[in-house]
């Protein structure tokens, strides 16, 4: 599984590739862990456009996750989540946990109106992409 940590206008999202299951969840655990530790942003979102697979694991990794963020006083939002990830969010009940976005432009557009994120979102409107 390949990680891409990108910000756009100044929100940082994350984009796994491949399945999230078995092995592949204690990695992206790991490097969403390390990320938070050295970020220090009030949102993060997790891009599940090229993800169309997740297992019982994942879904307790994503908790963990934002267990972890939430101290820091992130939170985490969900994109591009596909049928079978909705499914498995909604019947986990995590979809009051995260929210959830139908596409990248609607994520960062809600951000917009946010006052912490007005300044961010209009100062730095260049992309930037990180593979891990």
């Amino acid at each position: 599984m390949e990680i891409t940590i990108y910000l756009r206008g100044g929100v940082p999202i994350l984009e796994p590739n491949g399945k999230i299951v078995g092995p592949a969840v204690s990695k992206l655990r790991k490097k969403l862990t390390l990320w938070l530790d050295d970020a220090n942003t009030p949102y993060l979102f997790i891009d599940f456009n090229h993800v169309h697979k997740i297992d019982s694991s994942a879904l307790g990794m994503l908790v963990n996750v934002h267990v972890i963020a939430a101290r820091k006083g992130t939170r985490v939002g969900l994109i591009n989540v596909g049928r079978h990830i909705k499914n498995l969010v909604v019947l986990s009940r995590l979809v009051s946990v995260f929210e959830c976005f139908d596409t990248e432009e609607a994520a960062v557009s809600a951000l917009a109106s946010l006052p912490r994120w007005k300044s961010a979102l209009t100062k730095n409107r260049i992309d930037h992409r990180v593979g891990l």
